[in-house]
This record gives C-alpha cells, sequence and structure tokens, in this order.
C-alpha cells in the first residue's frame, strides 16, 4: 500500500522559466531546484527556457519551485498550451524588436562620430552636434540606463545568488566605458569650459555594445522558435473539431469538448478526432502520418482506428476511447517535448565550464587592465580600461550555453519527422554507441501476421477447386492460421461456399463436409488417423516448405490426399536492406525468437543475420541481452514493447517498433513509429550526425573564447568589435545546430 501510495506522490512538472541570459543562469536555477526538499530530479533548458522536475508531491508544491526560482532572480510558471507559449514567444519577441531597434537609432550617431575620428575616414561629413559630448551623453544614458537596465537587474540577481553570469560581464563592461565617458565629459567641461571635441570619449562603446548584444538575442530567440518547429508540425495534424453525436443530435464541437464514451461521426476526408474503436461503416484510412505506409488501410466495424489520420472515403462512426492527452499522437507530441528539455550527458561538459567561467574572465580582465594601466602603457587610463571591456565582452559564454540543448532540439525535432522519437537527450546521444542489436522476429523482421504463400496441388485436382473447399472449411475455424488461408484465398477472388459439418481437432486439424466432400486439413498424423496414404515426393515438398520457416498443413478430399498448403510470417521488404546497413555500420545483428530453430533459422537466413537466438521464453530475453553486456558491448534490443519489456528494459537502448502504443513508450528509450526496419539505422545515423553537431558547438565555442580572450588583452580587438563578435557566435552556434532539420536519411 505505501509502495503505491508512493508511486502516486511522484509526479512530474516543466515550468516556463523567463529571464535567463546564459547556461550560467540555466545552473543556477538547476541546483537551486535540485536543493529543495522532495525533489528529485531537475533540468533547466537554457535553449528552450524550461525547467523540467521530477518531484514528491507530498514533500513540495509547483508554487515552492516557482518561490525558488524567484528567490534566484528569474520568473517562473507552470508550462501552458504550445498555443499560449507560442503566443507569449511572439509578444516577447516583438518587445526585442522595438528594443533592437531604439537602441539602434540612439546609437548610430555615436558610431558615425566614432569613425569620423579615424584619418582615413576624414572625407566622411561629420556633424559638430555628433562631436558634442553632451549629445553623446544625452543618446547613451537611455540605452545604457533605459535599454540596458535588464543587464543591471540579470546582474545584481546572479551577484546576490552567489554567482555570476553573462549579465555580470555586459554591465561591468559597459558601465565602465559610459562612466569614464562621464568622467571625460565633465573634466572637459572643467578645463574647457565647452568641452566640443577636446577628449576621446567612449559612449559609442557603451551603446554599441548593447545594441549588437539585443541583436544577437534576437537572432537567437528567433532560431530558437525555429527549433521547434517538429513540436509545431505535430501539433498542426491534430483534428481541431470533432461532429459528436449526442442525443440523436449531430453537434459540431471543438476537440477537447469531445469525452470517452462519445461517438464520433467522421465524414470522408476529414481527420479523425480521436483514437477509437469503429462501431459502424467501412473506409479507407491513410495512416502514413504515422506508419509511414502511403497505401490506406482499410477499417470496418471493430477495427482500431487513431486519431489525426486521414478518413479518405467512407463514414466511419467511431467510439472515442482516448481523447485530449491520452491519445498516441498526443503521446508522441509529449515524448518529443521532453526528449528536446532534456539533458545529454556531454551538456554536463558546457555547464561545468560555464559554472566557473565568468569568475575567472572578470579576474583576466582585471589583470588585463593592471597590465596594461602599469606595465604597457603606464598611467592610461583609457587605453587600459577599453582593453579589459574587450576582455568581458568577447568572453560572455552564450554560445557555450546554446551548444548542446539546440542541437538536441533540432537533432529530435527532425528524427520525430522521421518516425523516430527519442525519449531523452541521453538516448539521443547512447543511439550512436551501440556495438550489438538483438532483433525480435514477429513484429519485428516478420510482418507479424501469417500471410498464405504456398499451394501445391496433386494431379486429378484443380487449385481453385481445392482452395474453394478449403476456404469453406477454414471460414468456421478460430486458429490465426485458417484467418490467414480464408483471407488468401478470398484475395485470389474465389467465393467461398458455407460448409455443412465442422470439426475441429486441437492439436491435428479440421474435419469439414463442402458440397458433399470431406475435407481434411492438418498434420502428417490427422492424416495418419484417417488412413490417407502421402506419396514420398509430397512428403519432400512438406520437408522443403517446413525448412523454408513456414506452417505447411496438408490437404485430403474424400480420404485421397490432394494437396498442400502452406502459410508463414512473411518478412517485411525492408528487413534485408535494413540488416544490411546495420551490418555495414559494424554492428553485430542477432534474431531472438521463442520459435523452434530450424523456423527461426530459415528467416534469419532471408535477412542475412548469421547469430540466431530461438526457443528463447519472454523472460529469457533480457538474459540474454544482459550476456551481451557482460561482453562489454553496447547493447540494443528491438521489440514490439509489450511482450519484450523486460529485454527493452535491460538493455542500454530499448527501441519499440511499428507500434505507437503507451505501452511501447514506456518500455522503450527510443519508439520507431513507422513498420519499416530501416528507421533503427536511422536512428543511429540521427544520433551520429547529432553528437558531431554538438561537439562541432561545443568545439566552437570554446575555440572562439579561447582564442578571443588573448586577442583582447593583447589589444587588437575594440570592444564594439568583441561585442560584434560575441553576438555572431551564438548566432552561428544556432544556426549550425539548425543545419539538422535539413538532414536527410535514407533517401527520404
Amino acid at each position: 500500500m505505501s509502495n503505491a501510495a508512493a508511486s502516486e506522490s511522484n509526479q512530474q512538472a516543466t515550468l516556463e522559466i523567463s529571464g535567463m541570459t546564459c547556461a550560467a543562469c540555466a545552473n543556477r536555477i538547476e541546483k537551486g531546484l535540485n536543493r529543495l526538499d522532495g525533489v528529485k530530479h531537475a533540468t533547466v533548458n537554457f535553449a528552450i527556457e524550461t525547467a523540467h522536475v521530477e518531484f514528491e508531491s507530498s514533500a513540495v508544491t509547483i508554487d515552492d519551485m516557482v518561490k525558488k526560482v524567484e528567490q534566484l532572480g528569474y520568473k517562473a510558471q507552470l508550462q501552458q498550451s504550445a498555443n499560449e507559449t507560442g503566443a507569449g514567444r511572439k509578444a516577447h519577441l516583438q518587445k526585442q524588436k522595438v528594443k533592437l531597434i531604439t537602441s539602434a537609432v540612439l546609437s548610430i550617431p555615436l558610431l558615425w562620430a566614432m569613425v569620423g575620428h579615424f584619418s582615413f575616414t576624414s572625407f566622411i561629413w561629420l556633424p559638430d552636434l555628433f562631436m558634442n559630448p553632451w549629445f553623446q551623453l544625452a543618446l547613451a544614458t537611455p540605452v545604457q540606463f533605459v535599454i540596458g537596465w535588464q543587464f543591471y537587474v540579470g546582474a545584481f540577481k546572479a551577484l546576490r545568488g552567489g554567482s555570476a553570469n553573462m549579465d555580470v560581464l555586459v554591465a561591468l563592461g559597459t558601465s565602465a566605458a559610459y562612466f569614464y565617458s562621464l568622467y571625460l565629459t565633465f573634466q572637459s567641461l572643467a578645463n574647457t569650459g565647452h568641452g566640443h571635441g577636446q577628449v576621446e570619449l567612449y559612449y559609442e562603446t557603451s551603446s554599441l555594445l548593447i545594441t549588437l548584444i539585443l541583436l544577437g538575442k534576437l537572432f537567437e530567440a528567433m532560431a530558437k522558435g525555429r527549433s521547434s518547429e517538429a513540436i509545431k508540425s505535430l501539433m498542426g495534424l491534430q483534428a481541431k473539431t470533432a461532429y459528436v453525436l449526442r442525443d440523436g443530435e449531430e453537434l459540431q464541437l471543438p476537440l477537447d469538448k469531445v469525452i470517452l464514451g462519445d461517438i464520433v461521426l467522421v465524414k470522408p476526408g476529414d481527420k479523425i478526432p480521436v483514437d477509437g474503436e469503429v462501431l459502424e461503416g467501412v473506409s479507407s484510412v491513410d495512416e502514413s502520418m504515422l506508419t509511414g505506409e502511403s497505401i490506406p488501410v482499410e477499417k470496418r466495424a471493430g477495427d482500431q482506428v487513431i486519431g489525426s489520420t486521414l478518413n479518405k472515403n467512407g463514414v466511419l462512426k467511431v467510439k472515442a476511447q482516448k481523447v485530449g492527452k491520452e491519445t498516441v499522437l498526443a503521446q508522441i507530441i509529449k515524448v518529443v517535448e521532453e526528449a528536446q528539455g532534456s539533458k545529454a550527458p556531454i551538456q554536463r561538459v558546457a555547464d561545468v565550464i560555464s559554472g566557473i567561467f565568468v569568475p575567472i574572465v572578470v579576474g583576466i580582465a582585471l589583470l588585463t587592465f593592471l597590465i596594461w594601466y602599469f606595465a604597457i602603457q603606464p598611467g592610461d587610463f583609457a587605453e587600459a580600461l577599453e582593453k579589459a571591456i574587450a576582455v568581458l565582452v568577447i568572453a560572455c559564454p552564450c554560445a557555450l550555453g546554446l551548444a548542446t540543448p539546440t542541437s538536441i532540439m533540432a537533432g529530435s525535432g527532425r528524427a520525430a519527422e522521421l518516425g523516430i522519437l527519442f525519449k531523452g537527450g541521453e538516448h539521443l546521444e547512447a543511439t550512436h554507441r551501440i556495438q550489438a542489436m538483438i532483433l525480435d522476429k514477429t513484429g519485428t523482421i516478420t510482418k507479424g501476421k501469417p500471410e498464405l504463400t504456398d499451394v501445391l496441388v496433386e494431379q486429378g485436382f484443380e487449385e481453385p477447386f481445392l482452395l474453394r473447399l478449403v476456404g469453406a472449411a477454414e471460414k468456421l475455424s478460430e486458429h490465426p492460421l485458417a484467418e490467414a488461408m480464408v483471407e488468401g484465398i478470398r484475395h485470389k477472388g474465389i467465393e467461398l461456399p458455407n460448409a455443412e459439418a465442422f470439426e475441429a481437432i486441437p492439436g491435428y486439424g479440421i474435419r469439414a463436409v463442402v458440397d458433399q466432400r470431406t475435407i481434411l486439413v492438418g498434420t502428417r498424423k490427422l492424416m495418419t488417423q484417417n488412413n490417407v496414404s502421402m506419396a514420398s515426393e509430397g512428403e519432400r515438398r512438406m520437408e522443403q516448405l517446413e525448412s523454408e520457416g513456414k506452417t505447411a498443413m496438408l490437404i485430403a478430399v474424400d480420404g485421397r490426399f490432394a494437396g498442400i498448403i502452406a502459410v508463414a510470417d512473411t518478412i517485411k521488404e525492408t528487413s534485408k536492406e535494413a540488416v544490411a546497413r546495420l551490418q555495414s555500420q559494424g554492428i553485430e545483428v542477432l534474431m531472438i525468437t521463442g520459435d523452434n530453430e530450424r523456423t527461426a533459422k530459415a528467416i534469419a537466413a532471408q535477412v542475412g543475420i548469421d547469430r540466431v537466438l530461438a526457443e528463447v521464453l519472454p523472460d529469457g530475453k533480457a538474459a540474454e541481452v544482459k550476456k551481451l553486456q557482460q561482453q562489454g558491448k553496447k547493447t540494443a534490443m528491438v521489440g514490439d514493447g509489450i511482450n519484450d519489456a523486460p529485454a527493452l528494459a535491460s538493455a542500454d537502448i530499448g527501441m519499440a517498433i511499428g507500434t505507437g502504443t503507451d505501452v511501447a513508450m514506456e518500455a522503450a528509450d527510443v519508439t520507431l513509429m513507422r513498420g519499416d526496419l530501416n528507421s533503427i539505422p536511422d536512428a543511429i545515423a540521427m544520433s551520429k550526425k547529432t553528437m558531431v553537431n554538438i561537439k562541432q558547438n561545443l568545439f566552437w565555442a570554446l575555440a572562439y573564447n579561447v582564442i578571443g580572450i588573448p586577442i583582447a588583452a593583447l589589444g587588437f580587438l575594440a570592444p564594439w568589435l568583441a561585442g560584434a563578435a560575441m553576438a555572431l557566435s551564438s548566432v552561428s552556434v544556432v544556426l549550425n545546430a539548425l543545419r539538422l532539420q535539413k538532414v536527410k536519411l535514407h533517401d527520404r
């Protein structure tokens, strides 16, 4: 009872965080939340400005978490719907644009004045007013203290919380330039009485820095918005309204008003609004958005349909079994959101670096100032200050904070578009390390549904005649193999009469009377019991079919051997190609099944798998996974996510294929929505490409700082150029991550 209560109190929540300016901010909030009693695990994603928290509701509330975030100097609220979040983001972007334009308009005359200082630009006309220190002060002050106020607030909150972030660097650098210029302005007034052009001022440094940082942040925000396109496109698949039958009336209702048990009318060309069961009607349904199969699937009474798939030609009445957040598509969206909001282990590297980076930079800037002031150009305060400001600005760790999460967002989003759902950033990172891949046979390598494959007819019988008798007899059997035979016979266009008598003989087969003829369909033992003799040629052909992994049944008509009919769970068309792709990537591929060894080897041979684990019970599959792991191999298990759950959980990476059910998603680290086995090498390729992208981002973010700081300290970088470079570095990291959204896999 206590365990049940504990599991009920364990909850998850996603908070929207505003006010973060760099990875150091995300780090502080994460540490703060993790220190709260009752919080089991919290991760903060700087790129999408969210905190994902696992907590015990009996020990801590969402209000407690919000208060904690606010104590640290940021704002938090429970995540809203995607539409509300999108509207909020739009309003925030608009506000940033207004700030940027205002800052740019006020800064342009200051930039003009700065350019006019150089001897090689003396031909440029420069209004005297632009050189007036009081005019420059009037332009720079609103930029510094109105538009730039956000940096002071952020810096104060960070320092109050005992850490330093990007705002500290910006506030320090711009304030130093502004207040030193203000000092020179008053000094020039005292010296000359008017101060026209008598001294070199640095108002443009502070104003241009703020303008360029705002520009970088705007680009960053716009790029971040693009990286969540996958979620938007998935949400766009949902139906907006539903026709519901209530009290004999047909009502058109918004989707969120549909309740469990409602009867929904789905007209031709409409999206099916809910997951449910067809009660009436026959139609073809396009399920390509979920399965990748372009051929529509016929649906009739008793069949299951999935919300957001497209009804093609008939009218269906569907009973709603899952609505709102319980539908398959809503679950998919949830998985993608969680993956984009989670952290890959590689991000810890960036977190550690950014956490200690700012204090070190402030130290380097101070040292730069002292060396220039006392050693390189003794007594030149302006020169020393300029070099220190350049160091502070060039070192802002924005690019470092964005390096990993933007790649994770773009990579997992693109994978989702291809039908590959990574449950978290850690699984996206780990998938490319797989060395051994265990594939379940039924439903993974094979279609999971038996089909009629062979009909061998003895002399004296015609195939249509024999199939008509067999189909009529098997029509009354409930055995899955009988269903496969009947479906295959009907597919050949053969009309089936009704049997006059029918008897199922468990373990042996069936006996029936059709058109006054006695039909036997079943095993060798059934034939022996009924004194039906089979020629040696028939025995040889039977063995050949069985060696190919098929289930062969003998047919007798009126006591005479008439032929053999075979069914098999056939392999998917793409299985052989997918196995070859995995093997070409250096991955050892194994097949696991509960079937007998001969059948298993026959199926494995068809797809090019050498190593077969046959006659393995469901609980034994997990043990086989562990054996490979004990050999030091990173192992993936691919199954249907239900009977393979123990093995999926034991593997380094568990993949559920071709299902899209809640169970599959719960059991697996990766859900492959399409039945196509090519999704497995695609998932590995996507993982590799994402990790390469993250490493590129981390390298350039770090290299940029490592190269930029010494250049700035040596005096080769003006502060405004440092600001431009800093903004450019953040934007370049985000744009590099967004390349993942254009990745093409397997000729898709």
